[in-house]
Parts: C-alpha cells; sequence; structure tokens
C-alpha cells in the first residue's frame, strides 16, 4: 500500500502533466497552422483552428468549477481528460477544416475542465505550508508549455507531420490517467445541490456570442458589419440575463459574494491585465525576431527561452514568498520588473541584436512568473473547499479572457500600424508592390520562403514597418501592465492564511 505522502507526490505529477498538455496545446497549434491549412485547404475557415476550441473551453470552465465543488474535483478531471484526449485523436484524423473544427470544439470541452480543477485539487491535498511551493510549481509548467509549444511545434511541423501535433497529447494524457485515476482518492464527502440550469442556458450562449465576435472581428468580417455588432449585442443581453439570474439562484454558477472579498476581486483583475500584457509579447517578439531580424519560427521560439527560464525561476518564488509575506508586497517589485521588460522591448530596433531580445524576454519572464503561482493561492486561499472549484475556474476564466481580448486589441493595433507605415513607405515603383503587402497579415510575409521572393529594397521597408508596429504595440501594452501594478495597491496587507483540508482529514482521502 503506497503511504499517503508518495501518493500526493504522484497526484501533483499526474495533475502537472495535465497542466502542461492543456497549457501547450493552443502554442503548438498556432505553430502548425500553416501546415494544417496547406495539407486540408480551407484558408478562409483559418481562424476556427483557435476559436472553436477556445470558446467551447471557456464555455465550460465556471461550469465545471461550480460542478466539482458539488459532486467531487476526481470525476470531472477525468472527464475532461478523457474528452481532450478523444478530441485530440479525432484533430490528427481530420480530413478537412470543417471536421477540425468539430474536433477542436470537443477537445475544448476536455480543456476547460483541466487546468481550473487540477489547480484546486492541488489546494484541497496538501498541507497548508507547501501550498505555495506547489502553486508555484503550477505556475511553472504554465510558463514552460507556453514556450516548448511553440518550439514543438516548429519542430514537428518541419520534420514530422503536423498530425503529431495532436497525437502529442495522446501518451502523456495517458500517463496522467493512470496516476490520478488509480492513486488520487478523493473523500466522498461533497454538498449536491440543484444545478443552475437557467444560469448556464445564458452564461454558454453568451460566452459563445463574445468568443464569436472577438475572434471573427477583423478578420473573417469587418467590425462594424452585423454579424460582429450583433453577436456583442446578443452577448451583452445574454450577460445581462446571466447578471440577474445569479442574483436569484440558489447556487449561482459564478457566486457573486466571491467578489464582494476584496482579494479575490482584485487578484482576478490583476489575471485580467497582466494576462493580456503577457500575451502580446508572446505574440509579438517572435514576429519581430523573424519580420525584422531574419529569424526561422525556430529561431523565434528559441529567443522565448529566456522568459520562459525566467518565469519557471521566480513562479515557485513567487508561491513560496506568497507563505512568508503579503501578496502585495510579493506581487509589487515583480510587477516593477515585468513593466521594465515590456518598456525595453519598446526600444527594440532593426539593429538590436538576438542578445538584447533575449535579455529583455528575460527581464519579462522575471516579472510575471509569480502572477502564475500567487494569483491564483490569492484567489483560492479565500475561501472553503465547497467555493474552491467556482474561484479556481473563474480565476482561469478572467485570465484566458483577458489574453483573448489582448490579442484581438493589440492584433488591431499592429496590423493598423503595419499597413499605416508601409504606406508612408511607398515610393517610386515599389509602390505597387507596397500596396499588396500592405493589405496582408504580417505574419505572412515572415516564412523564409516568401522572404527570399522579396526584392531586397522592398524587403528592407517591410522589415522596418514591423520593427515599427511591433514596438508601438509594446509601448501600448504598457497600459494595461501599467493598470495591474496600480491595481495591486488594493490589495492591501492580505496573505495566505491557508485552508483547512477536508480531503486530508476525511477517510478515502488522498
Amino acid at each position: 500500500m503506497t503511504n499517503r505522502p508518495t501518493r500526493v507526490g504522484i497526484v501533483v505529477v499526474g495533475l502537472l502533466l495535465g497542466i502542461f498538455i492543456s497549457a501547450m496545446d493552443n502554442t503548438i497549434v498556432a505553430t502548425a497552422t500553416g501546415s494544417i491549412v496547406s495539407s486540408l485547404g480551407g484558408i478562409d475557415k483559418i481562424v476556427w483552428i483557435t476559436a472553436a476550441y477556445m470558446v467551447t473551453e471557456m464555455a465550460g470552465m465556471p461550469i465545471v468549477g461550480k460542478l466539482s465543488d458539488m459532486y467531487g474535483r476526481k470525476r470531472f478531471f477525468v472527464f475532461g481528460l478523457v474528452v481532450f484526449l478523444l478530441g485530440s485523436m479525432l484533430c490528427g484524423t481530420a480530413h478537412n477544416m470543417d471536421q477540425l473544427a468539430v474536433y477542436r470544439a470537443i477537445q475544448g470541452i476536455g480543456g476547460g475542465a483541466l487546468m481550473p480543477v487540477a489547480f484546486t485539487i492541488i489546494f484541497d491535498v496538501v498541507p497548508r505550508e507547501q501550498a505555495g511551493k506547489f502553486s508555484g510549481m503550477f505556475g511553472a509548467v504554465f510558463g514552460l508549455a507556453s514556450i516548448f509549444g511553440p518550439l514543438l511545434g516548429a519542430y514537428i511541423t518541419q520534420d514530422v507531420n503536423w498530425r503529431w501535433v495532436f497525437y502529442l497529447n495522446v501518451p502523456l494524457g495517458v500517463v496522467t490517467f493512470i496516476l490520478i485515476y488509480f492513486y488520487y482518492h478523493e473523500s466522498p464527502r461533497h454538498t449536491r445541490q440543484a444545478i443552475d440550469w437557467l444560469g448556464i442556458l445564458t452564461l454558454v450562449p453568451a460566452i459563445v456570442s463574445l468568443m464569436f465576435a472577438l475572434e471573427f472581428g477583423g478578420n473573417q468580417y469587418a467590425w462594424a458589419s452585423v454579424e460582429i455588432v450583433g453577436a456583442f449585442f446578443i452577448a451583452l443581453i445574454l450577460f445581462s440575463l446571466f447578471l440577474v439570474v445569479e442574483a436569484k439562484a440558489k447556487e449561482p454558477i459564478i457566486s457573486f459574494h466571491m467578489f464582494r472579498n476584496r482579494v479575490f476581486a482584485v487578484s482576478n483583475l490583476v489575471g485580467l491585465l497582466s494576462g493580456s500584457a503577457y500575451i502580446v509579447a508572446v505574440i509579438y517578439v517572435p514576429i519581430f525576431i523573424q519580420g525584422t531580424l531574419g529569424g526561422s519560427a525556430i529561431n523565434a521560439g528559441l529567443e522565448l527561452l529566456p522568459m520562459m527560464v525566467g518565469s519557471s525561476l521566480t513562479a515557485p518564488l513567487g508561491g513560496v514568498l506568497a507563505n512568508k509575506m503579503s501578496y502585495r508586497n510579493v506581487l509589487i517589485p515583480f510587477c516593477l520588473l515585468f513593466l521594465l521588460g515590456i518598456y525595453l522591448l519598446t526600444r527594440l530596433t532593426p539593429n538590436s541584436s538576438m542578445f538584447e531580445v533575449m535579455g529583455f524576454m528575460c527581464i519579462v519572464g522575471l516579472g510575471i512568473g509569480p502572477s502564475f503561482s500567487v494569483m491564483g493561492m490569492a484567489s483560492l486561499g479565500e475561501f472553503d473547499a465547497r467555493h474552491r472549484g467556482a474561484a479556481s475556474s473563474t480565476n482561469s476564466f478572467v485570465r484566458e479572457l483577458g489574453m483573448t481580448v489582448g490579442i484581438v486589441i493589440f492584433g488591431a493595433i499592429q496590423t493598423h500600424v503595419f499597413q499605416r507605415q508601409l504606406t508612408s513607405l511607398m515610393v517610386g515603383g515599389a509602390q505597387t508592390r507596397m500596396t499588396h503587402f500592405a493589405k496582408m497579415d504580417p505574419r505572412a510575409i515572415l516564412t523564409p520562403e516568401t522572404r527570399q521572393r522579396i526584392p531586397r529594397p522592398i524587403l528592407h521597408q517591410l522589415s522596418r514597418a514591423i520593427a515599427y508596429s511591433v514596438t508601438h504595440t509594446l509601448l501600448w501594452d504598457l497600459i494595461p501592465a501599467g493598470l495591474a501594478f496600480v491595481t495591486l495597491f488594493w490589495m492591501g496587507a492580505a496573505r495566505f492564511r491557508g485552508m483547512h483540508n477536508a480531503e486530508m482529514d476525511t477517510e478515502g482521502g488522498v
């Protein structure tokens, strides 16, 4: 019979592995998008590769979190893992873009359960004095997955086959399933209540409408089109109805009383702002490297490694420090470091070296790392086990929403600045060619094959335009990063107080 500390260790390893494959999925798939479109066709449906997953993932997060409080964590984590693996296998067999979109939606349903429930289980099973350390480990794994995704995606698509981007999840997921199913023995005590069906029926279509508008606005449809304006309007109406329903529900999907807790409310707001600021650096620094410095996709991924190393070091450090001092005092110096890193990135020029980029990205990673762990501790540490799943899923949902909104807003800024720069650079006989490139997404001209076909004078102008558009976008990125820093002061002197771990004290627990 395996002793309890060993079982806890095995369960933690399984949870970390589950977090890794879930967090890595979107980044690794994004890298393979070009190869997928080349193989399946349907470039007009390219946005569905990401959108289908994001819609179902975000719609499911709050619901699964609440249900895990009512009916137990294990069954929903295992359910999410099985559905995620099923979706992954189906994605690898897709023969056209329509099939892939449906399979990605299935995969997203599973992904929406993995991360928030895994984080909640950790707080159920580990002793109070170790909660910071394990929370930091989760943050480090999240950072690792965000960086290794593009690297693995670039390698697999270039040297193997894009289908293995999805098949890779299967062996890792099977190991996760074995570790959790056989070693996590959950307490049978849970509070079973009536399910808030009306809340579900208003929340899910509201999120679907919002995500449709954010993902397709400016891509498939113009922002002022009937489709996008209509989607935003439907989302607004449904979210308003959801607020009314939840205010009256006996056991709401999202308990608004949680937001009356200042620490919980502030930690979610900081997660929203820092998430949107962080994702901009992850997306647009590789564009700068490829478009301005001429690196390959693998080079761009490697240049992100310093950020991964930095966040992997400070995420567990932040968790440990949060056991000993207030959240605010832990996060303020690191948030200043994050702000410094973003500012230094705005100073990049076409003459900057790879060494400079790596150094600045390392600073960004060191600064953002603690937010991955401390924000989760601040959210969950304020509630008992009956509300911990809902708190964790809300925190994950808000951070994902911040990243999604950040991608949309800053993507629009970067594209607008890029096109404006090219327009101002149009001179002489190159004007017709430059007009053609001004209408393109800058990411479409980054491949070495495309660059080789572009005359050197035009390529020089394109590189300058990409560099300016990226650094200008990063300058705007200082706004959410700065707001996150200011918001931290509202947390007061709150600190991690620990929690009663029912799973440890009940026969049948881990």
